[in-house]
């Protein structure tokens, strides 16, 4: 399923932006978008703490926008693979703080790191049906 979401890239030769830091990976290895519904113990609990997390342009969670593409815990540590709308989001900020303090506010994680991840890209296709329902519910219609 994720050989579907290989679309053509931006520009191979453009630069990041000066004042963010990146921290990436090329693409992921698992079907996005993640939900963690298969998730339990101390993952689920990370999952449910995303879950509170909405986009600051719009009351949707940015698990249901198909934000998440994947976690990662390991003794006390989490790792959360994300992406955003576009890379110019000028919400980035904000949101990595929030999805790294969502993912610290959960009994027995001690840090969590957010690594953006580019790959695939991002498009409505990887929200979910609750997403689009909210997106809806927000006035904002589509196909789909």
């Amino acid at each position: 399923m994720s050989s579907d979401y290989d679309r053509p890239r931006a520009d191979a030769d453009a630069t990041a932006c000066s004042y963010t830091d990146y921290e990436t990976k090329d693409h992921v290895a698992d079907d996005v978008p993640a939900t963690g519904e298969d998730a339990d113990g101390i993952e689920r609990d990370v999952w449910a703490a995303l879950y509170q997390v909405e986009d600051p342009e719009m009351p949707v969670s940015i698990v249901d926008l198909g934000l998440i593409y994947g976690l990662d815990v390991s003794d006390g540590a989490v790792t959360v693979d994300m992406t955003l709308t576009y890379s110019g989001c000028p919400a980035r900020e904000i949101i990595l703080d929030e999805v790294e303090e969502a993912a610290e506010s959960v009994d027995g994680i001690e840090t969590a790191s957010v690594r953006l991840v580019w790959a695939p890209d991002w498009s409505i296709d990887l929200v979910t049906e609750q997403g689009k329902e909210a997106l809806r519910d927000f006035g904002m219609s589509f196909d789909g």
